[in-house]
This record gives C-alpha cells, sequence and structure tokens, in this order.
C-alpha cells in the first residue's frame, strides 16, 4: 500500500527543466571539443555569410541557381545556430539546464531546418534536371517566379509538418529522470526519460523521416538519374564533362548529407553500445554541412569564385 502511494506521488511530479549532460562518456574532458566546434561554427557563420554577400553583389550570380544557393546559406546559418550556442554554453559555462518550452523549440527548430535543407536540394536538383536535360527550356522553366514558389512551398512544408514532433513531445509525463545524455534536444533522447508509452513519437518520427526526407531523396535520385542518362547520350566528350562537373558541387553536398542521416538513423535504431558515436554525428551532421556547402560551391564554381575575388579585390581598396 505504501508502495502503491508512492509510485502515485512520483507520477504526479512534472520536472521543470532538463539537464543536457552533453558527450556521453567524456564528462570529464569533453570541454576541449569547444575548441573545433566554436571554429566550425564560427566558420560556417563567415562562409554563409560571405555568399551571400557574393550573390547580392555580383549581378551576374542574380539567376534561379544562386537563389536557391542564398537560401541554402540563411538555413545553414539558422541550423547552426539553433544547436552551437546552448552546446559552447555546456562546454564552456556548465550551462546544462533547459526548460521544457525551450527544448521542445529548440526541437522544432532543428526538424524544421533540417527538412528544409533537404527541400531546398530538391530544388536545387530539378533547377540542374532542367538546365541539363531541357536547355532550351530553362528560362522559361526556372523563373525567379518558380523559385519564390518552390521556396514559399518549402518553407509551409517543413514548418507544418514538424509541428508534431513538439507537441507530441510535450503531451508525454516526465515525471523523474530529466537528464538528457545528449547536447541538444533530440526527440527520441527527450521522449525516451518519459514515465509513459512514447511509442508513438517514435512512430511519428519514422513516418516524418520517410514522408520528407525520403520523398526528397527520391526526386533527388530521380532527377539525377535523368541526367545522367541524357549526359551519356551526348555525343562530345567535352560536353558531357562540363554538364557532369555543374552538378559536382550538388552530388558532393547531397551525397555527405543523406549519408549522415541514414548513419545516424542505423546507430539509433541499432541501439548502438557507444552512445557517444550517435550523439556526436548528430551534432557534426547539424553543423559540418554548414561549413561545408559555401566551400564546396566556392571551389567548384567558376561565377561564385570570381564573384569572391571581386569581393576581396574590393575589399582591400576600400582599407
Amino acid at each position: 500500500m505504501l508502495q502503491e502511494r508512492r509510485d502515485s506521488n512520483t507520477s504526479k511530479f512534472q520536472v521543470s527543466e532538463f539537464i543536457l549532460m552533453g558527450f556521453p562518456g567524456i564528462h570529464g574532458w569533453q570541454h576541449w571539443l569547444s575548441l573545433p566546434l566554436a571554429l566550425l561554427y564560427l566558420l560556417a557563420l563567415s562562409a554563409n555569410i560571405l555568399i551571400l554577400i557574393i550573390i547580392n553583389k555580383e549581378a551576374a550570380l542574380h539567376q534561379p541557381m544562386y537563389y536557391f544557393l542564398g537560401i541554402l546559406a540563411v538555413v545553414d546559418m539558422g541550423l547552426a545556430t539553433t544547436i552551437m550556442p546552448k552546446i559552447l554554453a555546456i562546454l564552456w559555462f556548465n550551462a546544462k539546464t533547459i526548460s521544457l518550452p525551450e527544448c521542445f523549440a529548440q526541437m522544432y527548430a532543428i526538424h524544421c531546418c533540417v527538412a528544409m535543407e533537404s527541400g531546398i536540394f530538391v530544388c536545387m536538383a530539378i533547377d540542374r534536371y532542367v538546365a541539363t536535360c531541357q536547355p532550351l527550356r530553362y528560362p522559361s522553366i526556372i523563373t525567379e517566379s518558380f523559385v519564390f514558389k518552390a521556396t514559399v512551398f518549402m518553407a509551409l512544408r517543413n514548418s507544418l509538418c514538424p509541428i508534431s514532433v513538439p507537441v507530441l513531445a510535450a503531451q508525454r509525463h516526465y515525471c523523474s529522470r530529466n537528464q538528457i545524455e545528449h547536447c541538444l534536444c533530440s526527440n527520441l533522447g527527450v521522449t525516451s526519460l518519459s514515465c509513459d508509452d512514447w511509442k508513438i513519437n517514435s512512430i511519428n518520427q519514422l513516418l516524418l523521416g520517410w514522408a520528407l526526407m525520403g520523398s526528397d531523396l527520391g526526386l533527388i535520385i530521380l532527377s539525377y538519374a535523368l541526367i545522367l542518362h541524357s549526359v551519356l547520350k551526348l555525343n562530345s566528350t567535352e560536353a558531357a564533362s562540363k554538364a557532369l562537373s555543374t552538378c559536382t558541387s550538388h552530388l558532393i553536398l547531397i551525397l555527405f548529407f543523406y549519408t549522415a542521416v541514414i548513419v545516424i538513423s542505423i546507430t539509433r535504431s541499432a541501439g548502438m553500445r557507444v552512445p557517444l558515436i550517435p550523439v556526436l554525428l548528430n551534432v557534426l551532421h547539424n553543423v559540418i554541412p554548414s561549413s561545408l556547402n559555401p566551400i564546396v560551391y566556392s571551389l567548384k564554381n567558376k561565377e561564385l569564385r570570381q564573384g569572391l575575388y571581386k569581393v576581396i579585390r574590393m575589399g582591400i581598396k576600400r582599407n
């Protein structure tokens, strides 16, 4: 009888905050990770801001392809800023506590930004498909109006669909445990602390991932399969090489982005004995693409390189 009363009192208790423990298994020296993570964050911000400045200043880059790149830069900065300040606060100042509303808000923002990045990759793949397979119709199909409509659609889709994640997480009852073995509020990491059944959260995460990321990846694979089929039919080796080179930077970023997503999903579902690996992968997946995207595009794109040189020259002349 006494035990039942204790269980009843415990079940009525609701925690008011979570504690983000950081990187599991290395709490004693995890602060050493702050330097590389801070450098990655600064690189992500500075490189993406530079991309936006180049696209804005260079009239030759006022094209749909570069508009999508500019939108991707904004999303990348948003994703990195959603998680990195809190992670650095944990590592530098031991600021591990986070309120439930803040945790659910971060959870929602992460899902929105990741889904939006995936959506922008779809738009860029469609852009490259039309440019390669239907070049004569490109100016009439990929217009500024198309960019605007595609962006609005992706923004609405990727802001409305993930709402179910924090809503379902907020409906769980957190009555005893509040320590999250992570440095950010991941959906399953948070809901696994609840005292009631959180199977619906896991199912919703799986369905949402397949509906958004799965469909996006399918469209991207289809676009590049059609591009490859079209390129292989070209008689000129030089023309085929030129057509493929315009897609190389997109493919590098897309492969890295979705490979990281798949690896994280596998490590979670496999229930790895070393929890540090999926946590570290999750953090790096949210910050490395943000740093890598502008660098890859700058190295692989001649127009962007020329724009970068002009911006640098203008800065030197002013000084």
